[in-house]
């Protein structure tokens, strides 16, 4: 489906068969020499193809074209290698760079399977997980030839001239555009409106939620007017969903500390406690991957409670225990 924002800047709507996402946002400027397309989908074809005739549709050349890839998940850059051709530019952060290559992945994926478990996440539960994750199973065929760009760089496109703003925290290298003369902010999964962003953590990041939360101050500064997330609703009032998302946080925070007011657990044990958006009725009932994100996230708080004197954490058997200091 596309949808006209703003002139020349439109928004096609990928599926994402399966994922509890539903579709992903993706934008296109069209510009007199060149266009410019923010975010891609799986590298599936399902994605491929609904991207294919929409942008046929704009009457978009793939080979006058470039992208602007706001992050690393393969919702957001799957397709990036394949629809780029050999004159485009696929601008994205350096920090999430070698994370993509496939340069030493799989030992990267063993290495997240290792702390995985020693936070208490089970070997069969884990397993299934891996199986599925979307990570895995649909980022890109190739690494693209990237463009590196960082904070303040600037990309213009027809009459938009778009501000590249680092907001690492959903991930460690995640960029959002600022367009300052029509304040318009292109966010990625930094600020979403319908669900909440999953803020997990990251062996490249110090204090992910830490990160997260600084950075949403970061954007609060910015005069914007319309808002333009990866995923569901387009918005105007960034501000006040700031603010919703930092109670947001401020809640689970709690809901972690509560969960510790018995003693020691492991992340795992922590997980069941906090409540999730979820179409689920029990802990049980989540499928392995949402588990895993889930206890990624427990893991974001606990390192943030950690840091701020109040969650203390030791190694027992292997384990990972966490309790109140």
């Amino acid at each position: 489906m596309v949808e006209e924002i703003l002139p020349d800047l439109y928004k096609i709507e990928i599926p994402l068969p399966k994922s509890p996402l539903k579709a992903l946002n993706s934008y296109v400027i069209r510009g007199e020499g060149r266009s410019l397309v923010i975010d891609t989908g799986f590298n599936r074809e399902e994605c491929l193809r609904p991207m294919l005739v929409s942008l046929q549709r704009l009457n978009v050349d793939l080979n006058r074209t470039d992208f602007f890839i706001t992050h690393l998940h393969a919702d957001h850059s799957g397709l990036s290698s394949t629809l780029a051709t050999e004159t485009s530019k696929v601008y994205f952060n350096e920090v999430e760079v070698p994370i993509v290559s496939f340069e030493g992945s799989e030992g990267r994926w063993q290495a997240l399977f290792a702390f995985y478990r020693s936070n208490g996440f089970p070997r069969d539960e884990l397993e299934k997980c891996f199986e599925g994750h979307p990570g895995l199973r649909y980022s890109p065929r190739k690494v693209a030839t990237f463009t590196i760009v960082k904070e303040g760089d600037v990309i213009g496109i027809g009459d938009y001239c778009f501000t590249c703003i680092e907001t690492p925290g959903h991930s460690p290298g995640h960029m959002c555009l600022y367009e300052p003369n029509k304040k318009i902010l292109v966010c990625g999964d930094h600020i979403l409106f319908d669900i909440t962003p999953n803020i997990t953590w990251w062996p490249e990041l110090n204090n992910s939620l830490k990160q997260y939360l600084t950075n949403l101050e970061k954007v609060s500064t910015l005069e914007v007017e319309l808002v333009l997330p990866g995923h569901r609703s387009l918005w105007n009032n960034h501000r006040k969903r700031i603010e919703e998302l930092q109670e947001h946080h401020r809640c689970r925070l709690s809901e972690v500390l509560s969960a510790l007011d018995s003693g020691f657990r492991t992340a795992w044990e922590v997980a069941p406690y906090i409540t999730w958006d979820i179409e689920c009725n029990s802990w049980e009932e989540f499928p392995p991957v949402q588990k895993f994100f889930a206890v990624g996230e427990t893991i974001a708080h606990l390192n943030y409670l950690e840091a701020d004197g109040v969650v203390r954490k030791e190694m027992k058997d292997s384990r990972v225990l966490y309790s109140l200091a």
